[in-house]
């Protein structure tokens, strides 16, 4: 306990769960979306599903790790035609 404690003076603090689970579930559809584009031959989809794999990373709200993670994956929906 004095070690979390101690990393909480310091700035430092654990994702909530909510994030967590934001971030795997939007890391695996990056995943799956990257498989396909890249069989497919589509380049922007394959972007779009590195995006969402790493935009994680540099996200550290929840709110707007969800909006960001939704914006991908309605542009990856509108790039499939």
């Amino acid at each position: 306990m004095d070690s979390l404690q101690t990393l909480q003076t310091v700035g430092m603090s654990f994702p909530t769960p909510a994030y967590v689970i934001g971030a795997v579930l939007f890391g695996v559809i990056g995943i799956v979306v990257y498989r396909y584009a890249k069989r497919a031959g589509r380049p922007r989809s394959k972007w779009l599903g590195v995006a969402l794999m790493l935009y994680p990373y540099a996200v550290a709200q929840t709110w707007l790790l969800y909006v960001v993670g939704v914006a991908l994956c309605v542009g990856v929906f509108i790039d499939r035609d």
